[in-house]
């Protein structure tokens, strides 16, 4: 499993066979069952997850008791709170396994022990954070300026994967409509 990480980084950077070591040791193997919590809110997320296999899913509970999901992650992905990761306070979303899932997790003190040692690891996470920023950036886009459907749409064409391995209801609050309303747009095809 820790070889899907090392190709994904030797995507972006070079390590030689000694900096390779030296990453993998600071990793930890995680096996999630379906529904099972990496984090919870409350909690301080202390690690970062690279999805190795399976799928998770960042949400928060709104003030009226209904669950928000605010990303996804598939394989060769990354999550985090990186606010809670990097400021060491208590998180206000839940990080959980959509499906069996198997995650590879660095700490926050490994992560900065790294950078400090293979400083091309501090490359790879900028490249993989601006990645993920202008992906978010580009959501708020769409949840600005597209409908439900439109944005349905969208992620079918765009994240395929998403569609077939979500559940409805989860796709559905992700893109901010009801799950009667994705079971419409999805039924004209």
């Amino acid at each position: 499993m820790f070889d899907a990480i090392v190709t994904h980084i030797k995507k972006h950077v070079s390590l030689t066979r000694e900096e390779t070591e030296l990453l993998l040791a600071s990793l930890e193997l995680r096996e999630l069952k379906k529904k099972e919590h990496l984090l919870e809110a409350g909690q301080i997320c202390n690690e970062n997850y690279f999805v190795a296999d399976g799928c998770l899913r960042m949400y928060l509970t709104t003030d009226k008791g209904t669950e928000q999901v605010i990303q996804f992650a598939i394989e060769n992905w990354w999550m985090t709170d990186y606010f809670s990761f990097k400021s060491n306070q208590p998180s206000n979303f839940y990080i959980q396994a959509i499906e069996k899932t198997t995650v590879i997790a660095i700490s926050r003190k490994a992560q900065d022990e790294l950078f400090e040692k293979l400083p091309q690891l501090e490359k790879y996470f900028r490249i993989v954070l601006e990645k993920a920023y202008a992906a978010q950036l580009n959501r708020i886009h769409y949840i600005f300026n597209l409908g439900g459907e439109e944005q349905y749409r969208m992620m079918v064409e765009r994240y395929p994967e998403f569609v077939q391995r979500v559940p409805q209801y989860m796709l559905a609050s992700f893109l901010g409509i009801t799950p009667e309303f994705l079971s419409k747009v999805r039924a004209k095809k």
